[in-house]
């Protein structure tokens, strides 16, 4: 009898911690159809953001403590492929959570990627002049990182991340911090990263405003590069909605390099959301001859569709 009430008191309390633990499936799927100037059209995976699939959870450990984990593979939905000899090429970690803010370790993204963006609806889109002219200088999921995020205090984030060395041979040396504030119709934020095995320091401010009829937003960011090489980029972006359902946003971008001429993109585009879940955009966007020596194309028109779950 003894025994058979340990065993239903042992199958109570594994059934309780059960009910605290959570885990969800989640992703984004987007592609978007493309004609850059003198090229044959293509599809091109993330429109608007990266296509990518993951798992994360938290189990409640009492007393407002929490235990949390994200697994986070990036890929591509034009032809399916991942990266190569990596499971979760976006984010990896396990961490706390409480009072005290929260600790992630592993493969994280970076404080400075956290605070990046500030650029409207179309963030970081393939049409938007951010992400053509100086957004490919983040995204440092840094591995072997350690994270700290500061709870919100009247608005108040900031979060710290450093990213330790996998070996003598391979350096990884990726410190950064963000301070970030959000109350009401106002956004702004801060971050600083200095990649240390090639001497990049990178410097990001944002700011946005919400007039409810229409959101104004800017940001800057100043390159100091390993190279000698300096370097400084704006954007400004105005994002409309017209109706419940339907966005229009403009933006104008800019990027200067030393030694280098002056490179621009202006950029439309509307989203329309079928649902809280699915969204189609098109846009156009077009840039001087300079944008076309740091990557962005000459002139660009598409028509995609993004849908999360």
């Amino acid at each position: 009898m003894k025994k058979s009430l340990i065993a239903l008191a042992v199958m109570a309390a594994a059934g309780a911690a059960s009910a605290q633990s959570s885990v969800q499936l989640y992703g984004t799927v987007d592609a978007i159809l493309h004609k850059d100037k003198d090229k044959s059209v293509a599809l091109t995976s993330g429109g608007v953001g990266s296509s990518n699939f993951g798992l994360k959870g938290s189990e409640d450990l009492g007393g407002g403590l929490k235990a949390n984990f994200k697994l986070e593979q990036g890929f591509n939905v034009d032809n399916g492929s991942t990266t190569a000899g990596q499971a979760f090429s976006r984010e990896s970690w396990v961490g706390v959570s409480g009072g005290f803010g929260e600790v992630q370790i592993g493969k994280t993204w970076t404080a400075y990627d956290d605070a990046f963006g500030g650029f409207g609806v179309f963030d970081a889109s393939v049409l938007a002049p951010a992400k053509q002219l100086f957004g490919n200088n983040y995204a440092d999921q840094a591995a072997n990182g350690v994270k700290y995020i500061t709870p919100t205090y009247a608005g108040f984030t900031g979060a710290v991340s450093y990213s330790l060395d996998e070996s003598k041979l391979v350096k990884q040396d990726v410190a950064s911090a963000n301070v970030k504030y959000e109350n009401g119709p106002i956004a702004a934020g801060v971050a600083f990263q200095d990649k240390k095995t090639t001497g990049d320091k990178l410097t990001f401010v944002n700011a946005s405003y919400d007039f409810g009829i229409v959101k104004l937003l800017g940001a800057v960011q100043h390159e100091n590069l390993g190279a000698g090489v300096k370097a400084n980029g704006y954007n400004l972006a105005v994002d409309y909605p017209v109706a419940s359902n339907i966005v229009l946003s403009a933006a104008y971008g800019s990027y200067k390099a030393d030694g280098k001429e002056r490179a621009s993109v202006t950029s439309v585009a509307a989203a329309y959301l079928l649902s809280k879940r699915t969204t189609v955009y098109a846009g156009l966007s077009n840039g001087n001859d300079a944008a076309v020596l740091v990557g962005a194309p000459d002139s660009r028109f598409g028509v995609g569709v993004r849908h999360s779950f």
